[in-house]
């Protein structure tokens, strides 16, 4: 030992052999892992955990509805139109859909209801009967779109969603209801 308080190694040739081999496999290592390799393998990873997910919104049983609202008003009357998506993976029935057009004194103007047996998951509808046409001049005054929507959910259970849109202030308007979301 000297006196700076290190101490004196002695190497054998074995241990230089020892090294020597270390260092080759480390470099063999780094050989095959290569920076192109890492960023494939970090890309496939990334695809395949955004296609698990992505299928897990068509797997994974859930409810979900929406209804899309347009109203335009013109110098010859008013226009609603109407568009219901069942955004679930499972299937709605018995649906029955009412759209009412009432005046700010609470007169009802104009109304159109709809029935289907069923709707398929991930699609939507937009029917004739989901149009609510109102002719006559236009006053530039407040009304009140009503959207009443009842279907039976998969599990049974009767569902009611009820939205409403205070309209007039613009010729046209877009609105999305949002219905319950419910999972399993």
């Amino acid at each position: 030992m000297t006196g700076s308080g290190t101490q004196d190694l002695d190497y054998t040739e074995a241990d230089e052999e020892a090294a020597d081999e270390l260092l080759e496999a480390i470099e063999e290592a780094l050989e095959r892992v290569h920076p192109l390799r890492v960023m494939f393998s970090t890309v496939v990873v990334l695809i395949a955990t955004l296609l698990l997910v992505g299928s897990s919104l068509w797997i994974i049983p859930y409810d979900g509805v929406t209804v899309d609202v347009v109203y335009r008003q013109s110098g010859g009357g008013h226009i609603v139109l109407a568009e219901l998506d069942n955004r679930g993976s499972r299937t709605m029935e018995d649906i029955e859909m009412s759209i009412r057009m009432v005046d700010d004194t609470g007169i009802e103007i104009g109304r159109t209801d709809f029935a289907w047996d069923q709707l398929g998951p991930h699609t939507s509808v937009a029917h004739d009967d989901l149009e609510l046409v109102i002719d006559g001049a236009s006053v530039w005054q407040n009304y009140t779109i009503e959207i009443d929507l009842n279907y039976r959910a998969y599990d049974g259970d009767k569902k009611n969603e009820r939205w409403t849109h205070d309209v007039g202030q613009w010729t046209s308007e877009y609105h999305i209801d949002v219905g319950d979301f419910t999972i399993f």
